[in-house]
């Protein structure tokens, strides 16, 4: 696992070669790994996310972010972001699945036909099921901070 220190030489080691005069910085996502910020010109990896990851995805995650910083926000991850990646030694493997992500979620809500939703904030609106509304019953969510459960479970 590498430390943030590790992982700030290297942003300052790609960054410096590929972007002159970008930044790099760790943010608190915890759904995503790593964010390209075009309009302060700065690469962002989540220090949440960064305790799960190998030395190699961390670089993985770099390299991603350098490309679309390389080739501007309309080029999404098209055939222009690719060949870029590519060049830059991106393998195009996903660094963190998704569930692993998500498993520090403190927000819960599930619907009655047992579909699941995990937030890390609180929704401020009404939210009901998507799956469910779109064949017409319309479960409201009711969100349940997995935290205060998991307390007052392991207090019985």
């Amino acid at each position: 696992m590498p430390t943030m220190a590790w992982t700030r030489q290297r942003a300052a080691e790609l960054i410096d070669h590929y972007l002159p005069g970008w930044t790099f910085a760790f943010d608190h996502a915890r759904t995503r790994i790593g964010c390209c910020h075009y309009h302060d010109q700065r690469i962002t990896l989540s220090r949440h996310l960064l305790r799960h990851l190998s030395a190699e995805e961390v670089d993985q995650a770099l390299r991603h972010e350098i490309a679309h910083a390389l080739t501007g926000p309309k080029a999404g991850h098209g055939a222009i972001w690719r060949r870029t990646a590519t060049g830059l030694g991106y393998t195009g493997q996903r660094t963190m699945p998704v569930p692993a992500a998500r498993q520090q979620a403190r927000w819960i809500a599930a619907c009655p036909q047992g579909h699941t939703y995990l937030r890390h904030r609180r929704p401020s609106g009404t939210a009901y099921c998507g799956p469910c509304s779109q064949r017409g019953d319309w479960y409201q969510l009711d969100w349940e901070d997995q935290r205060l459960a998991s307390a007052n479970s392991s207090s019985l």
